[in-house]
């Protein structure tokens, strides 16, 4: 029996993704998601604004907007209604403010100099305009420099110059649509200033790692995850923008689609831009995750939206591993 056991894991060893590389990474971290990715973003800014300076979000809504509730997640923070309204800022705001003094977050004041780019498709009818406008509401309240794009044709995606489904309007798999729009360029020229053009084709090395050393499927994440790294970044120190994928969206349904068809790669090509995408998983066991969404109401535990959350810890120690000094 130990000798199935010692092969057994020798095996899965053997088979495992490299590990996160240790790249000396520089400067502040922008973030962005979409759907589920884009409550994570705004949850991993918020809880670590000293060291994040903005956040993007496509179809997400305001920070702690679930409460620890799936039923409030799905109907007031998705689509709102007349019994079931958005939560108001007020109210999240006290709760963020108090997360804030007893230190689970960090110190709000930060927000102020952060920069936010939100999203709202017009065909989608996942996640209301009014959430969207609701995290614009509360960002505005702190101060952030925001934007919300609001006048494109999408449905429930990221929106590309010209990959993924042909019709931008649609709500299906993998969530990336054609819309002759460079969402990601947007963004990422909102959050970080003036951008080089970007590359013709992507350069640098999309690489799968290691993730098991940082979360694990207690708490639906992937055993691996990818990283874009330019060309010039294998040697130079670079920038880090983390990309959330949103529900049904990662490697274990959609492949490698989200982190080569999203947009971000070229752009991290011409700007020393290094794309970390972090991977969540579907679970339906221990925590309950049927369609592998990051954590944006409490499956993970009562502490998911803070520092202390389960997948913020992970991704955090990733972007430290990042940071580190190559070998």
């Amino acid at each position: 029996m130990i000798w199935r056991l010692a092969l057994a894991f020798a095996w899965a060893q053997a088979w495992a993704a490299p590990p996160l590389p240790a790249l000396e990474t520089e400067g502040a971290v922008t973030v962005s998601g979409v759907s589920s990715g884009a409550y994570m973003a705004v949850q991993f800014h918020v809880a670590h604004s000293a060291s994040v300076k903005g956040v993007a979000a496509l179809a997400g809504g305001p920070y702690y907007c679930a409460q620890g509730s799936l039923w409030t997640a799905y109907y007031n923070c998705m689509t709102p209604g007349a019994f079931t309204p958005l939560p108001s800022v007020a109210s999240l705001r006290e709760k963020t403010d108090n997360l804030a003094k007893r230190g689970s977050i960090d110190p709000l004041v930060h927000l102020a100099s952060s920069r936010a780019w939100l999203f709202s498709g017009t065909h989608d009818e996942t996640v209301a305009r009014s959430v969207v406008e609701g995290l614009q509401a509360f960002y505005s309240s702190y101060q952030a420099v925001t934007v919300v794009v609001r006048d494109k044709a999408a449905g429930h995606a990221m929106p590309t110059l010209d990959t993924g489904n042909k019709e931008c309007s649609v709500t299906q798999p993998p969530f990336i649509n054609d819309c002759d729009y460079d969402a990601a360029g947007a963004l990422l020229q909102h959050l970080l200033g003036p951008l080089s053009a970007p590359a013709v084709a992507p350069g640098g090395r999309l690489e799968p790692f290691d993730q098991r050393p940082f979360g694990g499927h207690a708490v639906s994440m992937d055993d691996e995850g990818y990283v874009y790294v330019p060309k010039a970044c294998a040697t130079e120190r670079c920038r880090v923008h983390v990309a959330f994928h949103g529900c049904r969206q990662g490697r274990a349904v959609v492949g490698d689609q989200f982190v080569r068809g999203a947009g971000y790669n070229r752009w991290a090509d011409t700007n020393r831009l290094i794309v970390l995408y972090p991977q969540a998983i579907a679970r339906w066991w221990w925590t309950y995750n049927p369609k592998g969404c990051w954590d944006w109401w409490g499956y993970s535990g009562a502490q998911y939206h803070t520092k202390e959350g389960a997948q913020i810890r992970a991704v955090k120690a990733m972007l430290e591993r990042l940071s580190e000094k190559r070998k």
